[in-house]
């Protein structure tokens, strides 16, 4: 079975205008959800195998507070620029080239890519993942290439509002 996980980066900061959307760091609550986000993900006993990351800031930096709660090594998290802003086509790409046995696999990316996939994923329709939310499928598959459109099931949706409340 290969389970993926989906989450998008956690609250970034528009403090300072000037920076370009790839630089902007986490905000006050991002940098307090993304840690509760990995607890509650360690509590479900959800740790991957793989963390791959777009490269933007808030999306490494989300990465790395998760991946301390999951005890995953950051330096082991797999940077990826295609990741940045891309489309599911991109993410499935992505997903395709790890190796055939990373079977438990952790996207951290942005939206509106995030929840476009999701929905593409699997039955179940959400209207937006919340920045870090978490969106879980699960597929009987020997590769990351059999996932396709409606070909995985849903197994969990997270979300900092609802579940860290």
């Amino acid at each position: 079975m290969r389970r993926l996980i989906l989450l998008r980066h956690a609250k970034s900061s528009w403090e300072n205008p000037g920076l370009r959307d790839f630089d902007r760091p986490l905000n006050k609550r991002g940098k307090r959800d993304a840690p509760r986000m990995g607890a509650l993900l360690k509590q479900h006993a959800i740790k991957p195998a793989v963390i791959i990351s777009s490269d933007a800031k808030r999306a490494q930096s989300t990465a790395r507070l998760v991946a301390a709660e999951l005890d995953y090594p950051a330096d082991h998290i797999r940077l990826n620029h295609a990741l940045y802003l891309s489309s599911p086509a991109t993410m499935l790409e992505v997903l395709t080239e790890t190796a055939p046995d990373d079977s438990d696999v952790m996207l951290v990316a942005h939206n509106p890519g995030m929840t476009d996939l999701a929905n593409y994923l699997s039955d179940a329709s959400i209207d937006n993942l919340p920045t870090c939310g978490v969106f879980i499928v699960t597929q009987e598959a020997n590769s990351w290439n059999e996932l396709g459109n409606g070909s995985a099931n849903f197994s969990a949706f997270y979300c900092p509002k609802q579940d860290l409340a």
